[in-house]
């Protein structure tokens, strides 16, 4: 299937038109489970009458807190075709985090795992709930499984609901979303310290994923082996709307585990691995990697962190692999800014993000060659962060320029380098930390009197973060006590590796903290 968006214009004709044209194709390998194109429109279908029966209308937001599997597939796909607003919500959140983001969106629907990675999610949603959070606007919580506490309901028990609803019904409800309609809202934090959310319509998402996978060259019969949560564009976008638009087979990993990574590639004949540099450079070095067949890997798309170039080097050189990119993109872009093309040299891959994606302009705020704060404008840019318009004109120019944070250069070709973070941000294992975000959890700590938060190196995750906090009066609290503490109070990879005790923070005349003082001073973990 030739890509198409403007054929397509929303996200259920998509499903539709990929159902007609891939019929009987593999669409998605979930374990045991294959199902082909056909059956994977039938069973959106199912969850969509099933959306509709519970009460959903259009526009209404519907979140989703779950890892990578088929169930969040067709969760996700059945409630946009019955003209819901997707709300993905990160599987590393704890309960109050996840509840910060059903109150704010005041989502009416929420489908959730049962336990994931050792954590009831179940039981982390009750706890924030009992201690305070809000949701009077959630009427139903689906629990992906065949069991769920009497007040929830199970995902067999809430496909079965939509029975009284026609397939007339469906389509009727499909047929009436716009392209311009909103398709999802996917929260990211920001300098604020609070989650905020984008909102990209049908149109964008289609349109930049059509973009997306002609130039990487994804293409019907690729078998693309999907690590990236889906609850981040790169999951959810870059991984499985971009297969619907190729024809593609989507393999869903729910946790990053090299060794099941290298039995999947082995067992499925992956052809496409898009990750952050640390999934492959795991690959590559893993003592194993021998015993598993990898040649039919031909695309690695990569980014969200430093691409050495002796990893492009490797890829290509000891896996073969014919194709090798790198990206940059945001949230606030529905996922993508720039790409290096098919055919770049190995150092434009590692030492830039690539070039303005088409219909997209990129502009960096500083004489030629200098850096600078990098703009975007263009078709995919969101229209706003839901219900925010303060933050939104913090990153918006008058003029449609999206402010992104980030400091860039731009060479004679318009290959895009970025070289630092006006924001302070720092990327744990591809995961984006929000410095702002975790002092201010640091803060409810009752012995913590302030905190402040920098990234620092990490051989294994690229950087993790390293807390500076200064203890209240006569509190003895220890480097230990703060980590586990943290563990329990934030996703794993907002938690510092690192705590150094001072007696007060760096700040400047109006009061900031001068992190650039901070990041200057040697290393000295847990005083």
């Amino acid at each position: 299937m030739p890509g198409n968006h403007q054929t397509w214009a929303t996200i259920p004709n998509l499903i539709r038109t990929a159902a007609t044209h891939h019929a009987d194709r593999e669409a998605v390998v979930d374990g045991r489970t294959r199902i082909t194109y056909t059956e994977l429109a039938q069973r959106v279908d199912q969850a969509a009458a099933a959306c509709i029966a519970s009460g959903t209308e259009p526009g209404d937001r519907v979140a989703i807190w779950a890892p990578n599997t088929l169930d969040w597939i067709v969760a996700a796909l059945g409630a946009v075709t019955a003209g819901g607003v997707l709300v993905p919500i990160n599987t590393r959140f704890k309960g109050a985090e996840a509840a910060y983001v059903l109150e704010r969106t005041r989502a009416r629907l929420l489908f959730i795992t049962g336990t994931f990675l050792g954590t009831s999610y179940v039981a982390s949603l009750r706890r924030a709930t009992a201690e305070g959070a809000r949701l009077p606007h959630l009427r139903t919580v689906v629990v992906l499984g065949a069991d769920a506490p009497p007040d929830f309901t199970t995902w067999p028990d809430f496909l079965a609901s939509g029975a009284t609803i026609s397939a007339k019904a469906v389509r009727t409800r499909a047929a009436a979303i716009k392209p311009t309609d909103a398709s999802d809202i996917t929260f990211t934090s920001g300098t604020t310290g609070h989650p905020k959310g984008a909102v990209t319509t049908h149109a964008q998402t289609l349109r930049v994923y059509d973009t997306w996978s002609e130039l990487t060259g994804l293409t019907a019969g690729d078998r693309y082996l999907v690590i990236n949560p889906f609850f981040h564009t790169f999951g959810y976008k870059a991984g499985i709307i971009a297969s619907l638009t190729r024809g593609a087979t989507i393999i869903p990993q729910p946790v990053f585990n090299v060794d099941t990574a290298l039995a999947n590639i082995a067992a499925e004949r992956i052809t496409v691995l898009p990750g952050p540099p640390t999934l492959h450079q795991q690959i590559l070095d893993h003592p194993r990697r021998a015993e598993h067949d990898l040649s039919t890997l031909r695309l690695v798309v990569t980014g969200a962190a430093v691409v050495p170039l002796q990893l492009v080097e490797r890829l290509r050189s000891e896996l073969k692999i014919a194709t090798v990119l790198t990206a940059y993109g945001l949230t606030e872009t529905t996922g993508t800014v720039t790409m290096c093309r098919q055919g770049d040299p190995p150092e434009v891959v590692s030492g830039t993000s690539g070039r303005a994606i088409p219909g997209t302009e990129v502009k960096v705020d500083a004489p030629a060659g200098e850096p600078g704060e990098v703009l975007v404008r263009g078709y995919h840019v969101m229209s706003g962060y839901f219900e925010e318009p303060e933050e939104t004109a913090q990153v918006m120019t008058a003029d449609g320029w999206l402010r992104t944070g980030d400091v860039g250069v731009l060479d004679a070709d318009g290959n895009l380098r970025i070289t630092d973070r006006i924001k302070d941000m720092f990327i744990v294992g591809g995961f984006n930390a929000y410095p702002a975000e975790i002092e201010q959890l640091l803060l409810r700590h009752p012995e913590v009197a302030d905190a402040a938060v920098i990234g620092i190196p990490d051989p294994r995750l690229g950087e993790v973060g390293k807390a500076y906090v200064v203890r209240r009066p006569d509190a003895v609290l220890t480097a230990e006590d703060v980590i586990a503490w943290s563990r329990r109070e934030m996703a794993n990879y907002k938690v510092p590796r690192e705590v150094e005790f001072v007696t007060e923070l760096p700040r400047n005349a109006s009061g900031k903290v001068l992190k650039t003082q901070l990041r200057s001073r040697p290393t000295r973990a847990g005083l």
